[in-house]
């Protein structure tokens, strides 16, 4: 999963869902990015699973990125 800029979304990075909610990314499973300990989620086969401030673990397929902003990168860009 991509952001609308084109940048990767990866795990650590906090986003901003539908201009109003937030979130942090904790696996990224298109790039194979995951927080420590949460690889299992690669099961789901692809997307985003996102940490929510509205409903806890949401698992957004691909396709679905244009919801979602970047406000800060987990990691080094």
């Amino acid at each position: 999963m991509t952001y609308t800029d084109g940048q990767a979304m990866l795990a650590g990075d906090e986003v901003l869902i539908n201009g109003r909610y937030r979130g942090t990314v904790i696996a990224a499973i298109d790039h194979g990015s995951y927080l420590p300990g949460q690889e299992a989620w690669a099961s789901l086969g692809c997307g985003a699973v996102i940490d929510t401030d509205f409903g806890g673990l949401v698992h957004s397929p691909d396709g679905s990125h244009e919801y979602f902003e970047r406000i800060r990168r987990g990691g080094p860009d």
